[in-house]
């Protein structure tokens, strides 16, 4: 807990721990989050095997941060030029996703990913995205707990950036439609 100042009133903000580099996934050089731990994956936004989806790969970058590049097709656009705001959802979602997996599995020391879902999203569109060129996506998260974690993602182009999102991630057991989907 780091505690401030602010005009005279006590501000108070909860910095969590860095999460450390799962090793194994470190020294996996050239394979994705989703390449590694879910090969046969057929998720529309991550799944690997999915030839229709977007296939986003997603990287470990330091401690506690997940990065990857995307680059949109023509009929991922809403108008010329500039892509859809539901696909970048799909992205932002997913790549929030593989960010939560990587901060669980290094809290518990899993080699095996949690099977997470989606408990709530958040997303804010700054400006129209182009798709001419790839968009950098940047995951951090920003609360970890035993059973879940928030990331906070941005999505930039040409170095802008053109939406962020903010997501909470459960891991779901035995019963539920989603556990062991990896």
């Amino acid at each position: 807990m780091v505690s401030n100042t602010i005009e005279g009133n006590l501000l108070r903000v909860r910095i969590p721990p860095p999460v450390p580099l799962l090793p194994r996934l470190a020294a996996m050089n050239g394979l994705s989050l989703q390449e590694l731990l879910a090969p046969d994956g057929r998720c529309f936004g991550c799944g690997p095997a999915n030839e229709r989806g977007l296939r986003i790969r997603s990287f470990e970058a330091d401690e506690s941060t997940v990065v990857a590049e995307w680059q949109a097709r023509r009929e991922h656009e809403a108008f010329d030029g500039f892509v859809n705001g539901g696909i970048l959802g799909t992205v932002i979602d997913c790549h929030s996703n593989w960010t939560a997996i990587a901060a669980l599995m290094a809290r518990s020391g899993s080699s095996t990913p949690p099977s997470t879902v989606t408990a709530e999203l958040s997303i804010r569109f700054r400006r129209p995205t182009p798709s001419s060129e790839p968009v950098r996506l940047v995951g951090r998260v920003v609360d970890l707990q035993d059973d879940r974690a928030t990331v906070e993602t941005t999505v930039e182009s040409g170095g802008t950036v053109t939406a962020t999102g903010r997501a909470t991630f459960v891991a779901v057991g035995p019963g539920h439609p989603a556990f062991g989907r990896w």
